[in-house]
């Protein structure tokens, strides 16, 4: 297992990095994923500034400019949650992480902190999820060798015992996507997975309250997702709710435009929150209830409205029509920039593995 050494031996060379995804979505995702959206930011990102970054995950290609090693030729959404596809995509991944190849893990995967140890190349691992429960016993039994990253304080607040080594949010790379110069005129939009800790069933109760049109647009594909829509929320659907089921990135984007706001009444301590970023960045101000990272990502009053209660949700969908659009773009583009995003993981990396090994000369990498 790798140990920190203290000599910086790798300090001021660029790293080596291997950056290790789950095997269900592409790189960057057609849709649905906000993890895989961050980490193809984070590759361009990295090797823009001189590191050279190798990608395994699954499926036949990636969209960004990683050398890319693929450990399925199809990927593994259908099974997406299942302990097997993963475990069996991180034993073909740590076949190829030797220290002749790379510095430096960077893990996305549920399972990879548990494995890490058998690595003799250190491992940062960020966590995605929250670090509580079954998953936080998990995380409590990492080697100490692997160093942890939150994606928000107050996830990092959640499990203060782990081995976290920083916390960098989240980012968005903002220079593609379409933004509104005036406030959306359509209806509110609630943009999420069906599961009970977004709040679908909220969602609707609170604009039926507010008098306002609702457009459900959810990640449908999974038999909980399934299970949940069927049994709760469509018995509460009406003419006042229009749904739209597994909606690609493009189609996301053009609701998020045409929405007076974003609802997100989450029922949970939400990590982080992308569709958050993503709603603001094309001038969509977003109401939510103060769970999880929503203070730190939305700025009261400017863009968007936190809600203590799901009562006080119906006044804030009536006013939240009313912010202006270019304060919560700039607010993204200032505050949750892929620069930003790539500083924070490029100095935590640095700073893990600055004395691991001394120096050597890379070898040339060869992957069949």
């Amino acid at each position: 297992m790798a140990r920190n050494r203290g000599d910086g031996s790798v300090a001021g060379r660029p790293l080596r990095i291997a950056m290790v995804v789950p095997p269900w979505l592409s790189v960057p995702p057609a849709g649905y994923g906000g993890l895989e959206y961050v980490v193809a930011a984070l590759v361009d990102g990295l090797i823009a500034r001189g590191h050279p970054v190798t990608l395994f995950g699954a499926g036949e290609q990636t969209g960004t400019a990683a050398r890319y090693v693929s450990t399925d030729a199809e990927l593994k959404f259908h099974r997406m949650g299942e302990a097997l596809p993963e475990l069996a995509h991180l034993v073909q991944v740590n076949q190829f992480i030797t220290p002749e190849h790379f510095d430096v893990v960077h893990d996305h995967t549920t399972i990879g902190p548990l494995l890490a140890g058998r690595r003799s190349v250190p491992t940062v691992a960020t966590v995605h999820g929250n670090p509580v429960g079954e998953y936080g016993t998990v995380l409590e039994k990492v080697d100490r060798g692997v160093g942890l990253v939150a994606i928000s304080h107050a996830q990092r607040r959640l499990n203060l015992r782990l081995p976290w080594v920083g916390t960098v949010h989240n980012a968005l790379d903002t220079e593609d996507i379409p933004h509104k110069s005036q406030p959306g005129r359509g209806p509110v939009l609630w943009l999420a997975r069906f599961s009970p800790d977004k709040g679908p069933d909220l969602a609707i109760r609170a604009c039926r309250a507010a008098g306002l049109p609702l457009v459900l647009a959810g990640k449908c594909n999974e038999p909980a997702e399934r299970r949940y829509f069927d049994e709760v929320v469509r018995p509460m659907l009406g003419d006042d709710v229009t749904v739209i089921l597994d909606a690609d990135r493009r189609d996301s984007f053009r609701l998020l435009l045409d929405a007076r706001c974003l609802v997100l009444p989450i029922q949970w301590e939400e990590p982080f929150g992308v569709v958050m970023l993503e709603a603001m960045a094309t001038g969509t101000p977003v109401v939510a209830l103060r769970r999880g990272a929503v203070p730190e990502l939305i700025v009261p009053d400017r863009t968007g409205l936190i809600c203590e209660s799901a009562d006080e949700l119906p006044a804030a969908l009536r006013v939240a029509g009313e912010l202006d659009p270019a304060v919560c773009v700039a607010h993204v583009a200032e505050s949750f920039s892929t620069a930003r995003l790539v500083d924070g993981y490029e100095a935590v990396l640095q700073r893990f593995v600055s004395a691991v090994v001394p120096a050597r000369e890379p070898a040339p990498i060869t992957f069949r």
